[in-house]
């Protein structure tokens, strides 16, 4: 065997392994040889000095429009952003164009990935028949194509009847239910947060019971099952008490939170900028600062991007006609590290499970981990780089981003998916 990579000479975390330390990473043949103290061989050398060495980061929350809306993103482009960000396997939403609520169309997911993905793409189907909330989808066929969570996301499942059938359903397979907390009816019309913003601005607002409706309906529902239920880019104080007291009573549930729902509020909609116009809303100080602290005690289990992209003259509608949504896979590793790690709420060995070891174990995936033996995903971190974010040389397909023109401090500076370098910065 010949030795293809190494990593010499940065801080090693392996959460899922309980590492953390100076080491180097040794890769042969796609796959982790030896971490340790490694002698010199006929290998390409990455200097990692200064640099966190980590498993690859794992997105479970992204959506790449392909099938249906290629003009916003595709596989190619939407991953070629992942890894320029640091990320080694993403998620892939359900709500395309047709929505993946069927075996060819996870067929079709592994496909294009195979051909065009410049990291791993797992896709989660639709767990009702086109996203409609009335009848189940063919969760089983769609696991046997490779499946690995069920989501409506972008829609609440709003029929209780429905959605306690599909905990009941997928729990056999022993899958994870992920849900997009929105009452519909509460949420109707809305396009930010309810509030004094909203109310200056004369927009309708979405209020936080909205989320808190559905989720405690879901946690009640979850209670009555042996289901494994995760809850979607949590935003709401309210939301974070729910999973918080349901996870003392021993209900299987896990959540996840944005980096813009943990670093902005109702404010930046202000100017009427369509580029903070998300689902849910950008909320309140108080509600970023319980996201906050429940990453922190270990409430909120994952960090996602919920990577939405948006043609420019679709986000240049008026505000209440504009599509929800930014992009976030080249920002996600600064900001979290900011708000997260700079702030002292995080160290280093709990950020990285929250992108590595805790996505793995929620949707079950052989990810997440440098032990000697598994597959050579990993991502080299200077925390020291100082940059500027500019969305106009983004490898997305789409520009719209918030984030546009900050400074930023840390940044992926190698990223490695399978033993080959998918990404390493100039």
């Amino acid at each position: 065997m010949t030795a293809s990579l190494l990593i010499r000479g940065g801080r090693v975390i392996d959460p899922a392994g309980g590492r953390d330390g100076p080491a180097d990473v040794l890769i042969v043949d796609g796959r982790i040889a030896e971490v340790g103290a490694v002698r010199d061989g006929p290998a390409e050398v990455i200097d990692a000095s200064g640099c966190v060495v980590c498993p690859g980061l794992i997105d479970m929350h992204v959506h790449l429009r392909e099938p249906g809306n290629e003009e916003k993103e595709t596989i190619a482009t939407g991953t070629a952003a992942a890894v320029a960000g640091g990320f080694t396997t993403v998620c892939c939403m359900p709500n395309t164009n047709p929505p993946l609520d069927q075996e060819s169309a996870i067929e079709f997911i592994y496909r294009q990935a195979a051909r065009s993905a410049k990291c791993r793409v797992y896709p989660i189907g639709a767990l009702t028949k086109g996203r409609a909330g009335k009848e189940l989808a063919e969760i089983g066929t769609m696991i046997r194509a490779g499946a690995v969570a069920f989501s409506d996301d972008g829609c609440g499942v709003a029929n209780s009847a429905v959605m306690f059938r599909a905990l009941q359903y997928v729990s056999m397979f022993d899958k994870p239910v992920i849900q997009h907390c929105e009452d519909p009816e509460l949420a109707a019309g809305g396009c930010m947060n309810a509030g004094v913003t909203a109310t200056r601005l004369g927009l309708t607002g979405i209020p936080s019971i909205a989320e808190e409706v559905m989720l405690q309906r879901d946690l009640l529902l979850t209670a009555q099952t042996s289901a494994r239920y995760h809850a979607a880019h949590v935003s709401t104080a309210g939301s974070v008490t729910l999973i918080r007291e349901a996870k003392r009573r021993g209900v299987r549930v896990t959540a996840e939170v944005t980096p813009h729902h943990l670093l902005l509020t109702e404010a930046c909609c202000a100017e009427f900028d369509t580029h903070a116009k998300v689902n849910p809303p950008l909320r309140t100080e108080a509600d970023v600062d319980a996201c906050r602290r429940a990453v922190a005690d270990g409430t909120i289990d994952c960090l996602v991007t919920d990577h939405a992209p948006h043609a420019s003259d679709e986000k240049s509608l008026e505000f209440q006609d504009a599509p929800f949504g930014i992009i976030g896979l080249e920002t996600a590793v600064p900001l979290t590290l900011e708000v997260l790690v700079e702030s002292g709420l995080l160290d280093w060995p709990r950020w990285v499970a929250c992108w590595t070891a805790n996505p793995a174990r929620v949707l079950g995936l052989p990810r997440g981990t440098l032990s000697p033996g598994a597959e050579a995903d990993v991502t080299v971190i200077d925390p020291a780089a100082e940059w500027t974010y500019d969305v106009e040389k983004s490898c997305s397909r789409s520009r719209n981003s918030p984030f546009h023109g900050r400074t930023l401090r840390g940044r992926a500076v190698a990223t490695i998916v399978g033993g080959q370098v998918g990404f390493r910065l100039a």
